[in-house]
C-alpha cells in the first residue's frame, strides 16, 4: 500500500497539453519488509515493488504501483492505482487525490479505496509534513477507516536525511482495532537516480516491530 494517490483512468485524461509538459519516470525497489502503517505486509519478509508515474505541470498525477505481499489467506499480490492533484501556495505544499487498494487473488471483499490529503511546510532546516486518509468500507469491509499521520524530516546534507513519523489508525464501526505506529529513519540517494533507506518500526498493542531496509532505483523523468 503506496502511500500517495485514484481512478488512474480518470486523472489520466485530465492530463491535457503537449508531451513535452508530462514527465513519466518508474521505479522498482527490494526491501527486507514491506511495512504499511505500522503492519508488516508480508509476515516480515522480503518485498519486490515496482510502479509508474505520471505528472502533469499543472499538478496533476496518476500511477499505478504493485508490491508482492504475504497474507495468512495466501494473497501474494497488491496493486495500487492513484491520482491526484498538487499545488503550491503561501509556502505551503498540498496534495488531494485517491488510491484504489486492489489484491487480485484475495478473497472477496480485500480491495478498499480511500481519499487522502496532505500539506507540507518548510520549519527552519526542518521540512514538516501532515496527511490525512479516509476509507468508507476500510480493507476486509469493517467498516470506515481513518489515518492521520505526522512527521518530521531533517536533512544532513545534499543526500542524506533523517526523519520521525507518527500515524493512528481508527476504525468508527470496529474502535477495539485502533492503534498508532512509529517511524524512525535514516535515507539518502547515490548516484541520483538509487535511493536506500534504514527504518525502525513499532506499532502500539503489542503490534510490529524491528528494522528494515530498502534500496530502490528510479528512471525515466
Amino acid at each position: 500500500m503506496k502511500a500517495k494517490f485514484l481512478t488512474a483512468v480518470l486523472a489520466l485524461s485530465a492530463l491535457t497539453g503537449p508531451v513535452a509538459a508530462q514527465t513519466i519516470e518508474g521505479n522498482v525497489a527490494l526491501t527486507t519488509n514491506y511495512v504499511f502503517r505500522g503492519i508488516s505486509q508480508t509476515g516480515d519478509g522480503p518485498a519486490v515493488s515496482g510502479g509508474f508515474d505520471v505528472a502533469a505541470e499543472s499538478g496533476l498525477y496518476a500511477g499505478v504501483w504493485g508490491s508482492s505481499v504475504d497474507f495468512s489467506d495466501d494473497t501474494t499480490m497488491e496493486l495500487d492505482l492513484y491520482g491526484g492533484y498538487g499545488w503550491e501556495a503561501g509556502g505551503f505544499g498540498f496534495d488531494i487525490g485517491g488510491i484504489y487498494y486492489a489484491y487480485p487473488d484475495s478473497p472477496d471483499g480485500q480491495n478498499f479505496f480511500e481519499v487522502y490529503g496532505g500539506v507540507s511546510h518548510a520549519l527552519g532546516p526542518l521540512e514538516w509534513d501532515a496527511n490525512l486518509a479516509y476509507s468508507p468500507e476500510f480493507y476486509g469491509e469493517i467498516g470506515p477507516g481513518w489515518y492521520v499521520s505526522t512527521g518530521l524530516a531533517l536533512p544532513i546534507n545534499e543526500t542524506v536525511s533523517i526523519d520521525a513519523r507518527v500515524g493512528a489508525s481508527r476504525f468508527d464501526d470496529l474502535s477495539s482495532a485502533d492503534y498508532e505506529d512509529y517511524q524512525l529513519g535514516i535515507s539518502g540517494t547515490v548516484f541520483e537516480n538509487i535511493g536506500w533507506d534504514i527504518r525502525y518500526f513499532s506499532a502500539s498493542d503489542g503490534g510490529d516491530d524491528g528494522v528494515f531496509a530498502t534500496i530502490s532505483q528510479s528512471f525515466g523523468g
